[in-house]
């Protein structure tokens, strides 16, 4: 007996999202394109700062890693600092310049021709006049292989660390006075820690 075929079955009903979830949808894709937009921005900046500080860092400064604690409390081992290359060094300036294949850090203090004298309180004078030092933590003569009152040679800047214990410089002959040719620059500028960063005078 022939039966009829029964009604097929009614397919799955189609579900019409509300404005709210397609709005909700919206803002995730629109968030996700922003995120990589800001992804790139930053790869973008970062690499032009990372360009800046290579042309930097070879024609204009050099940056520097303080290692030891002849500069203290001015410079502390751990902190960096950027040289800027210049010969033109006034006295008072943090430099750096070439000692035994690396670079040392230390305070200008007396210009070719100047009579240097150290008294045994620490105290420093230059032609005869005691100048002021605020930098210090504390006056030391220090370790000494001088007679002063002691005349810098020409072409020659004489240079004592901050921290006068135990700071190896011009008092010590293996160093002496340093070759205006030795000088790499001054310090002008400690980029960390954050805490301690800005321009150096």
């Amino acid at each position: 007996m022939f039966m009829a075929n029964e009604a097929p079955e009614t397919s799955e009903e189609l579900k019409i999202p509300s404005i709210e979830s397609l709005r909700e949808e919206l803002a995730r894709e629109e968030s996700k394109h922003g995120f990589r937009r800001t992804l790139w921005n930053i790869a973008g900046v970062l690499v032009v700062i990372a360009a800046i500080s290579a042309l930097m860092a070879t024609r204009l400064f050099v940056l520097i890693r303080i290692n030891g604690n002849s500069m203290e409390p001015t410079l502390e081992s751990g902190e960096i600092v950027f040289l800027r290359q210049t010969k033109e060094i006034e006295m008072g300036d943090l430099v750096g310049f070439y000692y035994g294949g690396r670079i040392l850090l230390k305070r200008a203090i007396g210009d070719a021709g100047d009579y240097i004298d150290i008294d045994q309180e620490g105290n420093v004078y230059v032609n005869g006049e005691k100048i002021d030092e605020p930098y210090l933590d504390k006056k030391d003569l220090g370790k000494c292989e001088l007679e002063f009152p002691y005349q810098v040679p020409r072409g020659m800047i004489f240079v004592l660390g901050d921290n006068r214990t135990v700071s190896i410089d011009s008092r010590i002959k293996s160093i002496g006075c340093v070759e205006r040719d030795q000088i790499v620059g001054r310090v002008a500028f400690r980029a960390w820690p954050l805490a301690r960063m800005g321009i150096m005078h």
